[in-house]
């Protein structure tokens, strides 16, 4: 299983994730290209900003359910190409 495979399984099981934890429970160099990876293969990976007690905003990533606006504009895209 690769490293893009486990982090696909981890968010499919609910799971969200920081990249440091990415990077840190995977052994991924660079967690922003191996999510930019999962949506140019189509996995709707959402980054939610939280904002702790400190005032501190991490981005935590994690699988959703594309809006159909979105679906609509992939679609769009794909008829102008």
């Amino acid at each position: 299983m690769t490293k893009t495979e486990k982090v696909l399984t981890a968010l499919r099981n609910g799971e969200e994730l920081t990249a440091k934890q990415i990077e840190a429970r995977f052994s991924v160099g660079n967690a922003r290209a191996v999510v930019s990876d999962l949506r140019m293969k189509g996995f709707a990976i959402y980054s939610n900003p939280s904002v702790n007690s400190k005032g501190v905003t991490r981005n935590f990533y994690r699988l959703g359910t594309p809006s159909r606006a979105v679906v609509a504009a992939g679609y769009r895209a794909l008829a102008a190409a």
